[in-house]
């Protein structure tokens, strides 16, 4: 058998306000709660496992999603309606910027926890 990664654990404040954020920006669902989980599920079966945990305990961690162009446009719409601040770069110099590596396009934001959330139209080479 190959290996696949199956799922992450997604450290947050609030596990709902977390998980209903990605899943509003990415056009997914959340699915029903599972233990102290709340599960995201993405196409192609990794599951984020949102869990609410004391604000210490959360260290920051990337998470770079893979979308198509219509749902990079989607996301995209969707982060500058809600007045989220986006960048370019992951070093965060290019606020309200977009980037074409590879010839696609990316770019950055965090969501609640403050995770640094990445979305790109073309995997890196």
């Amino acid at each position: 058998m190959s290996v696949e990664l199956n799922h992450t654990i997604v450290h947050a404040l609030d596990k709902r306000e977390s998980a209903e954020f990605l899943a509003g920006i990415l056009g997914l669902e959340v699915g029903p709660e599972t233990g102290v989980f709340l599960p995201v599920d993405t196409a192609n079966g990794v599951t984020l496992d949102f869990a609410t945990v004391p604000a210490e305990s959360i260290s920051t961690q990337h998470y770079a999603f893979l979308v198509s162009d219509e749902v990079f446009d989607a996301a995209f719409a969707r982060i500058r309606e809600r007045g989220i601040t986006y960048y370019a770069d992951p070093r965060l110099q290019s606020a309200g910027e977009i980037n074409h590596h590879h010839g696609g396009r990316g770019l950055y934001f965090f969501d609640p926890a403050g995770h640094a959330m990445e979305i790109i139209t073309r995997p890196y080479a």
